[in-house]
């Protein structure tokens, strides 16, 4: 799957655990907590030897409570003893560190401390029956709440995961919520804390003085499913024209109360992104909101030439060029995204998947080690070797180490380790990898002629046209899963507290 990049959502569910109170909030009888801690970025730097987190890892502590996790996660924990931090996994495994990790589960499952909880922000409903054609305000209330809390270190549930989950349960996000319905969605997301509310518009009449569309009331509720608690109201009123600045305070508002060790000032939270043009956002929302392709693409186009700050258009534009292969094209947008813009790993990662497609080895390699220096995920290491792989550097195969070491047992990482060390002349080292590769992809054609070739210690022929198509095989990873890394770096992050 080499013509889409899926930008993965799992999660890490350890509902069930005692929570630790972050200190007195403005909440009715709810403790905020504020568990989540951000990635550093570490932009234009070569980044550390570190062993990565890999999909597998991932998928193994998907939505289950805290004892199945920690079980998942020592099912799938990094290899020790021989060859441990060397760059490559060891043939045996250590019973000290598993030893280690069930008394730190343990420990996470009896003592107060919470693991880092996630947070799902539902659209709001429109109570303005009459006003449908503003049913867009409300998906635009849980983006921009998504995003800021994101921004801010929390882990929230992403927009696929939302729409998976209302139509799983039959809902509609244009139609108010009863908290029965809240709690259900809390719970297919396996969410700890679920944001949601509605909003009121008046419309200014028809050939009315000034410019004003009218006014806007957003009121929010904070549901806490670990407690079966729910927040005081929380409201912002104003002019519809002044839609990002009545986003932003009531971001902060959630923020100081899911988190108030991660809230700053408001003023300073609020000048940490632009306001957006009103008629940019409204059509980067109907975008979302549209049917077609066609009519999404004619919507983020629009979005994008009104506010050339505006990054989510150019992120939209960036995936639907690299979904018709328009590598080039996708580039152009991908490459407008800041490293200050929630989504920028995300793009990075894309980025560096078109320049790889684009035959621009360098630029992806550039790209690709920006994310590897904040995120190091196997699928990272993985394509970031790929490029290296490319221009032949000498790096590559400890990057596809390090791809490995997240996950021995993935066919890609094996057999691209094994396709490097071939080319470097290694063949005993190659046939190991190809071997490993084909018991669990038996099929893998290539894969057997490599293995044979290394038998025969035959490398790659320069000049012999006969083995023309045997350049060029790097194969690449297009799933990346940030969220459920950030999750699972929280949770393993979270200090146990004294007893």
């Amino acid at each position: 799957m080499v013509s889409r990049v899926i930008i993965g959502d799992g999660q890490v569910g350890c509902g069930g655990a005692g929570a630790l109170a972050r200190g007195p909030t403005p909440w009715s009888g709810l403790a905020a907590r504020g568990t989540s801690r951000s990635v550093p970025k570490l932009a234009g730097r070569r980044p550390a030897p570190q062993r990565p987190v890999n999909e597998l890892q991932l998928r193994g502590v998907g939505r289950r409570p805290a004892g199945d996790f920690c079980h998942g996660l020592l099912a799938s924990s990094y290899r020790t003893g021989a060859g441990a931090g060397r760059g490559r996994p060891a043939r045996s495994r250590g019973t000290a560190p598993l030893v280690l990790l069930l008394a730190a589960c343990a420990a996470s499952t009896m003592t107060a401390a919470a693991p880092t909880d996630s947070c799902a922000v539902l659209p709001f409903a429109n109570a303005s029956a009459k006003h449908a054609a503003t049913d867009w305000l409300g998906v635009s209330i849980g983006e921009t709440l998504r995003d800021a809390l994101e921004l801010r270190g929390l882990v929230t549930l992403g927009r696929d995961d939302l729409q998976e989950a209302y139509r799983r349960l039959g809902l509609s996000v244009r139609s108010p919520l009863t908290r029965a319905s809240v709690m259900k969605i809390g719970e297919t997301l396996d969410a700890e804390q679920v944001i949601y509310g509605d909003f009121e518009v008046q419309l200014a009449p028809v050939g009315a003085a000034g410019d004003s569309r009218g006014s806007l009331k957003i009121s929010a509720r904070i549901l806490d499913r670990r407690r079966f608690q729910q927040s005081a109201e929380f409201a912002e009123t104003g002019a519809i024209e002044d839609l990002s600045t009545i986003e932003a305070h009531l971001a902060w508002q959630a923020l100081a109360l899911l988190a108030p060790k991660l809230a700053p000032a408001e003023s300073e939270f609020r000048s940490l992104r632009s306001p957006i043009r009103l008629d940019a956002e409204e059509n980067y929302i109907r975008g979302l909101m549209a049917a077609s392709p066609e009519q999404r693409e004619k919507f983020f186009l629009q979005a994008a030439r009104l506010d050339a700050r505006f990054a989510h258009p150019e992120y939209e534009l960036g995936q639907i060029h690299y979904q018709r292969k328009e590598y080039r094209q996708a580039a152009e947008w991908l490459q407008k995204i800041g490293s200050e813009e929630v989504e920028s790993h995300q793009a990075a990662f894309l980025l560096g998947l078109a320049l790889f497609q684009s035959s621009d080895y360098a630029g992806a390699q550039k790209a690709l080690q920006t994310v590897a220096a904040a995120v190091p995920l196997s699928e990272v290491y993985n394509n970031l070797a790929a490029a290296e792989s490319r221009r032949n550097l000498p790096q590559a195969i400890d990057d596809f180490r390090r791809a490995l070491d997240g996950d021995s047992s993935d066919p890609v990482y094996l057999f691209n380790l094994g396709y490097a060390l071939w080319k470097k002349g290694d063949f005993a080292g190659a046939a190991e990898r190809f071997r490993a590769a084909l018991e669990r992809d038996p099929d893998d054609a290539m894969a057997t002629l490599l293995l044979g070739r290394c038998l025969k210690k035959q490398g790659l022929r320069a000049g012999d046209s006969a083995d023309a198509r045997l350049q060029g095989l790097e194969r690449l990873k297009t799933t990346y899963q940030e969220r459920a890394y950030r999750q699972l770096k929280g949770l393993l992050d979270t200090p146990v507290p004294p007893h």
